[in-house]
């Protein structure tokens, strides 16, 4: 046990005093805000101007006013001469696109063509299609005889539902969805990118022959094991650090914000009614031990492939490609369950071993045992760390060949062998 505690000491100081570590646990939360709201201000500020001409020869928008609905972007007129040849405006440049309205019955409805003078997206088709349709609606309107007070009335009324989970009425569905889907791919990632640097360090001392020197003094599975472990403290801290991280930084921007109180107010009183339907400290004790067997899981099969593979990174891309799409499956599988956490593949997938991290938190956030029975999740979790030892002891059988092995490319069928054969 002491020679495991060193190497999980060695692996973990390592990690965590290099100033990779350091940059990313303090950049990374910046760098994802940063993308997140300066690609959406990116976005608003680089949208093209579009300027359509309206020719109507059908009376209907004849005498209505577009500028209530143009925007910095998307501008509509009028076209004084609809007898004439509006194409010609794109010798003049004065347009961007036009649009003829032939004459129609406006019960019927109308299919418009816009003609602009560069290809367009999809997006630009839903624009236009939008602030036209707001025009149209006003058009219908008053020839079905409403006035817009009438309009305004049959708008603002209706229905609006909230289902309510009778065994927890405190429950807010919409809010454990997010919490869940968030939690899920939260694991998706830690799992990928943690158990690929499992990986990558094994290679990395198998082929700088520093394994050779250190299994003369310890057994290949303490090395695999103090491996896993360490890394998956590394893990763990930088995860707690990111909470820390995102706090302060919280707790910044709202004493920096005096100056809107009101809508800061506004937003913490929101966070606090919503996390008033879940309950907190289990969701995070769970978390915890699925993120716990989830990495150990995959991490002994990250291990097992780095120490069969050697300096071609591409056949340790081949040998993980089966255990990466595990990973994504789980993900398939976490959306619907996020939508239906009762469902037969909600259900089912928070059985399986290799997916039951992933989906069982995203039904999580729902209720315990209001929504996930106690025993699913008790059947769960035995599942989950029973096939831990058995993936950690295949695993083990796999590192202790491969390790030592140079100059030989491996391949599953081989890899299987090593595990059925008497050492």
């Amino acid at each position: 046990m002491k020679k495991i505690f060193l190497i999980i000491q060695r692996e973990y100081l390592t990690r965590v005093r290099k100033k990779a570590f350091i940059i990313t646990t303090l950049l990374l939360p910046l760098l994802y805000m940063l993308l997140i709201f300066g690609a959406g201000y990116i976005g608003a500020k680089t949208k093209p101007s579009l300027h359509i001409a309206i020719a109507d020869k059908s009376g209907y928008f004849a005498q209505q006013d577009f500028s209530a609905t143009n925007t910095s972007t998307l501008r509509f007129s009028l076209w004084a001469d609809s007898s004439g040849d509006i194409s010609k405006l794109f010798e003049k440049k004065d347009f961007d696109g036009y649009a003829l309205i032939p004459p129609f019955n406006w019960e019927n409805g109308l299919n418009l063509e816009i003609k602009t003078n560069e290809t367009r997206g999809e997006s630009t088709n839903q624009a236009i299609e939008f602030r036209l349709g707001q025009i149209w609606e006003k058009i219908k309107n008053r020839k079905s005889g409403l006035d817009d007070n009438t309009v305004a009335t049959i708008q603002q009324s209706r229905v609006s539902v909230n289902t309510k989970n009778i065994n927890d009425e405190a429950a807010n569905g919409r809010v454990a969805g997010a919490l869940g889907q968030i939690s899920g791919f939260l694991i998706y990632f830690i799992l990928l990118i943690y158990g690929s640097q499992v990986m990558m360090g094994v290679m990395e001392e198998k082929t700088n022959r520093i394994a050779e020197v250190v299994i003369s003094s310890v057994k290949p599975f303490q090395l695999m094991m103090g491996k896993i472990i360490g890394i998956g403290l590394v893990a763990i801290t930088q995860f707690l650090l990111w909470v820390g991280l995102i706090v302060v930084i919280y707790n910044v921007a709202k004493a920096g914000g005096k100056t809107d109180a009101s809508a800061i107010g506004g937003l913490v009183g929101g966070m606090q009614t919503a996390f008033s339907s879940i309950n907190l400290p289990v969701i995070l004790f769970f978390f915890l031990l699925y993120f716990i067997g989830g990495f150990f899981f995959y991490a002994s099969l990250y291990a097992a492939i780095g120490s069969a593979v050697n300096e071609d990174i591409r056949d340790a891309q081949s040998l993980s490609f089966p255990v990466t799409m595990l990973v994504i499956f789980s993900i398939m599988m976490m959306i619907p369950a996020s939508d239906d956490p009762n469902s037969p593949i909600a259900v089912w997938g928070s059985m399986l071993p290799f997916s039951s991290p992933i989906v069982m938190m995203a039904r999580i956030p729902y209720g315990v045992p209001s929504t996930v029975p106690w025993w699913q999740l008790i059947v769960s979790l035995a599942i989950l760390y029973a096939s831990i030892a058995a993936v950690a002891w295949m695993s083990a059988r796999i590192y202790r060949t491969g390790i030592l092995m140079y100059g030989k490319k491996v391949t599953l069928k081989e890899m299987f062998r090593w595990i059925t054969k008497k050492q």
